[in-house]
């Protein structure tokens, strides 16, 4: 359907509770009426403004509203006190500049705010700290700046969360820790910098099995349209009205993952200037699938206990300043399929195991001290384990190894020759077996000598 709404309700519409115009070509103002709806699906349109939303005289009963995919212009509309039942509000992909209005905490109930790909600017407003019931909070490709506030601790509820492709510096607070059902934490392409806060391990949800939809797709199901429409979450994956589906698109392929996005957990911390070493802690969450920390500035050794991280499906940590050995426990995630640790400064012997051997040389390149396939031959003094692991997992050399080889030695030398420096008799005694082995040694030698001359002359 192409054309323009009128601004009056036509007859008999309210007798439903939601209306669905997705998918046409209908533009301009959004009408009025659409708020008098619980329910509004009006995506993949032409709308170009959203003001009408300021002109809402009472309180309504809207309480999912989906707007995605329009040409929605102008400033961000600063009115949202008008819809204190609104649960999903979703504007992802439109035109929408400004900041983000401090009206937004005045939604009680709001479970989803996806404003991605948008042009909104500034800081991120305290009032959204009201909004306890957060789920999902989308603001990737925008233009916002500032640093993380650590007031977002207090969104206990957060499961998603997308700052990625923004103007956002300074550190991550410690407080984010406090949000412990977080499964999808993406903060990609901004200018943070610091260290990886030690307390991640407290990301709990990405240590359990937590299923998402206990979270999440219940909302979609309440909402859900005749029709199979689909709210695009990130990255480019979709949840459906009827059942869920993400897909991951990391370094150029594409994982899927449908019916349930509990098993969706993930980290992408890429494209920062982030500092300091990966903290231990991370390896604690054993439930996470994609860990993505490339393109920073992080140095020291890799965890070797990455190897706890058994639900890994892509791990990079590709142009960074790591040092030292591929940890062994890398080669028991037997579930990577894809892998990227080039440009740092890794060295040593690839493990060998059937898992690393099978990633092509692009994921090692540019670490000119590792060797090993798929790399070149490593020369023959290098082991195939590192030796801090034999140390680690033999306990046989290491210090009181050497220490015990030291006190042998000292013992044995000094017992032998300070017993002959100490005590005459047995030197002397000492001193003439030795005059008696070299005589017989020299008797004999020629007795052998004689003889073989003269079968020589015979």
């Amino acid at each position: 359907m192409v054309g323009t709404i009128k601004s009056y309700p036509l007859e008999g519409i309210y007798d439903f509770f939601a209306i669905d115009l997705s998918s046409n070509q209908f533009e301009g103002l959004v009408p009025l009426f659409f708020y008098k709806f619980e329910s509004a699906y009006l995506s993949n349109n032409k709308f170009s403004s959203l003001n009408s939303s300021c002109d809402v005289k009472d309180d309504t009963l809207l309480s999912f509203l989906d707007i995605s995919y329009n040409r929605l212009a102008g400033e961000f509309p600063d009115c949202w006190s008008h819809f204190p039942r609104l649960e999903i509000l979703i504007l992802n992909n439109n035109k929408l500049s400004g900041k983000l209005p401090t009206s937004i905490g005045s939604l009680p109930w709001i479970k989803i705010l996806h404003f991605g790909s948008n042009s909104l600017i500034g800081n991120l407003p305290s009032s959204l700290k009201k909004c306890k019931e957060l789920t999902i909070l989308y603001l990737g490709e925008n233009r916002l700046q500032g640093s993380i506030p650590s007031w977002m601790g207090v969104l206990s509820n957060l499961v998603i969360l997308s700052l990625r492709s923004n103007q956002f510096n300074g550190s991550i607070p410690s407080s984010l820790c406090e949000m412990a059902s977080i499964q999808i934490l993406d903060m990609s392409l901004n200018y943070i910098y610091g260290d990886i806060p030690n307390c991640v391990g407290n990301f709990t949800a990405m240590k359990q099995r937590v299923r998402i939809k206990r979270y999440v797709t219940e909302y979609f199901l309440d909402y859900a349209p005749p029709t199979d429409t689909s709210i695009t979450l990130p990255y480019n994956g979709s949840i459906h009205g009827y059942g869920a589906q993400v897909e991951l698109i990391w370094k150029g392929r594409l994982s899927q993952y449908q019916n349930t996005l509990g098993l969706v957990k993930s980290i992408d911390l890429s494209s920062n200037k982030l500092t300091g070493e990966i903290p231990k802690e991370i390896t604690q969450l054993i439930e996470l699938v994609s860990l993505n920390l490339s393109r920073n500035d992080l140095s020291g050794e890799i965890p070797r206990q990455i190897g706890h991280l058994k639900s890994l499906d892509a791990l990079d940590l590709s142009r960074n300043n790591f040092f030292g050995e591929i940890p062994l426990s890398l080669s028991q995630v037997d579930r990577l399929n894809v892998l990227d640790l080039s440009r740092n400064n890794l060295s040593g012997k690839i493990p060998t195991a059937t898992q690393l051997q099978s990633f092509s040389s692009s994921s090692y390149m540019g670490n000119p001290q590792l060797c090993g396939l798929p790399l070149f031959k490593c020369p023959d003094n290098i082991n195939s384990t590192t030796f801090n692991e034999i140390e680690d997992e033999y306990s046989f050399i290491n210090r009181g190894f050497y220490a015990s080889m030291g006190l042998g030695f000292v013992v044995g030398f000094w017992g032998l020759c300070g017993t002959l420096v100490f005590i005459k008799s047995w030197r002397y005694a000492y001193f003439k077996l030795l005059n008696c082995m070299g005589d017989w040694i020299y008797v004999m030698v020629g007795l052998q000598k004689e003889k073989i001359l003269r079968m020589i002359k015979s």
